[in-house]
């Protein structure tokens, strides 16, 4: 059936899997819309674009699917570039689609006119293609569907000229997209099982990259008696019973003394990028193994080091094979791995203090498989390093891109995509600032979504800095609305706990509630 090619476009993603698309219509991207509900897809309304982006990016951190998005030409673009940049840096597979003027070069003047507008999308993603037939679109977009299966997810934006939007076209090609990722090479897995089991003290760093290689991963972990680290993203991967999990403490100076303790480290699915543990290199001293799908992470290993093009699963799965029947002979000792935990968690307190039994308190009060997702806050940088998770894959975070605001709507994108699943978002008092106004998607859609707000009534970990740096804090303190009242405005419930029994007795009770819940608190509040 011939349908115009914007209608088509949502009938090809529905058959890619797409169930959800976040955005915002306007009058260039209308014919977008035209065919969403004849397709059989959701559309969630954002109050902005930069609230959309990041609803898909808690949608596809929680689903492992891609998030969709449709924004207009021009301000919509631009608006929602800033999630893009976001999970291109923590590799988050998204598809932006837009619409884009017909003529630019001879036309000045138009409605949501710019210079160029692919080339500016093209600063925060993996690519950036124009669309200028059915048959390109369709292409772009199996390409991109292609690719988060088999690359690492990188977000990828396909915009569309309004004319052939509204232009007919056939209906998309049916092309099967279920491509195998790159599995492990015998060769290097033959080699890294035997310096594996060599080594007296192998040590692994899990990222993001490896939490689909979870089952493998502790297994191969138990056979080897290995200890591990883990970055923010693949918190979760040995689970709470690995009595030699340093967990996710590479930030930590006392993570280097024990880099130093290995003998062979085996970096899997991390970037080992600044923000994993902020020091100009890892800081091990020992021969290492790198395992990443992406190229670029392997060029920038060592001199002498292992580098295998792989996928997480494929390799774990191939090691824990080649390690049956293997007897662990290893030095790591349980004692030394907790006197180092306790060392960091003592550094943790020195820099937050108090905030760290705050923490506690939450992961306490949450149910079992709470998706929790953070903003850059305080709060959330003890509770990222301090709070240990039982399964990977459920707490995520702005890590690279480090954006204000992203907590609030990527939990509404979170929540979306886990009906009936327990998700939460802990978030500043100035993070909250930049996306508030999502808290109306909240409510319009019901979610019983606690929203945890850290009110410390300032940028403290900026006024923290310029003291470091000696220079007199400026520009940190702004004035701060009710924010309770101002959630009720919207519609949701509001509760301001005075003690961190009341605040467990509030999370506990806004999971069961109907409408998300502002779970008020300050850093006075009572032990």
């Amino acid at each position: 059936m011939r349908r115009p090619l914007g209608a088509q476009i949502s009938h090809m993603l529905k058959d890619k899997g797409v169930d959800v698309i976040f955005g915002i219509p306007g009058v260039h991207n209308q014919e977008m819309y035209r065919g969403i509900e004849e397709a059989g897809i959701r559309h969630v309304l954002a109050r902005h674009e930069q609230g959309a982006g990041f609803m898909a990016d808690g949608y596809a951190r929680a689903t492992g699917k891609p998030g969709v998005a449709y924004v207009i030409t021009g301000p919509g673009l631009c608006n929602i570039m800033t999630p893009m940049g976001q999970a291109y840096s923590d590799s988050v597979p998204m598809l932006v689609m837009s619409s884009c003027l017909d003529e630019i070069a001879a036309v000045k003047g138009q409605l949501h006119q710019m210079k160029d507008q692919r080339a500016a999308a093209d600063t925060v993603c993996d690519w950036s293609e124009e669309a200028r037939s059915a048959t390109a679109a369709y292409g772009l977009v199996n390409r991109a569907f292609t690719e988060f299966q088999t690359q690492s997810p990188l977000p990828k934006y396909i915009q569309v000229p309004i004319a052939q939007l509204e232009a007919l076209a056939d209906p998309a090609p049916q092309v099967e997209n279920t491509v195998r990722r790159m599995g492990a090479d015998a060769v290097d897995v033959a080699s890294a099982v035997d310096k594996l089991k060599q080594a007296r003290r192998p040590l692994f760093v899990l990222g993001g990259g490896a939490m689909g290689a979870t089952p493998h991963a502790r297994v191969v972990l138990a056979k080897l008696a290995a200890a591990s680290y883990v970055t923010y993203a693949g918190s979760g991967i040995p689970g709470l019973q690995d009595p030699l999990s340093f967990g996710s403490m590479l930030g930590t100076t006392s993570c280097v003394e024990e880099l130093r303790k290995a003998d062979l480290v085996i970096c899997v699915g991390t970037d080992l990028a600044e923000v994993d543990h902020y020091r100009s290199e890892l800081g091990h001293q020992a021969p290492a193994i790198h395992v990443n799908l992406d190229p670029a992470v392997l060029s920038r290993a060592r001199a002498g080091d292992d580098k295998h093009l792989a996928d997480a699963t494929a390799w774990f799965a191939a090691v824990e094979v080649a390690l049956d029947g293997h007897q662990a002979a290893t030095d790591w000792q349980v004692r030394e791995v907790s006197d180092a935990r306790a060392r960091g968690r003592a550094e943790v307190d020195a820099m937050y203090p108090g905030i760290g039994e705050v923490c506690d308190a939450l992961r306490n009060a949450v149910p079992a498989d709470t998706m929790i997702y953070s903003d850059m806050t305080q709060i959330a940088y003890t509770a990222k390093i301090i709070w240990d998770m039982d399964r990977p894959g459920h707490w995520h975070h702005p890590t690279g891109f480090g954006t204000l605001g992203y907590a609030t709507p990527a939990a509404i994108g979170g929540a979306v995509a886990r009906p009936g699943q327990p998700t939460m978002a802990i978030i500043g008092d100035y993070g909250f600032h930049y996306t508030m106004q999502e808290l109306g998607v909240a409510v319009e859609l019901d979610l019983s979504l606690p929203i945890i707000l850290w009110d410390n009534g300032k940028l403290k970990e900026i006024e923290d800095s310029m003291v470091r740096a000696q220079i007199a804090p400026n520009a940190v303190i702004a004035r701060n609305p009710d924010f309770c009242k101002l959630a009720e405005a919207f519609g949701a419930k509001a509760v301001a706990p005075k003690s961190l029994a009341a605040l467990q007795n509030a999370v506990t009770t806004a999971f069961v509630s109907k409408g998300p819940t502002l779970i008020y608190i300050t850093p006075d509040l009572t032990r």
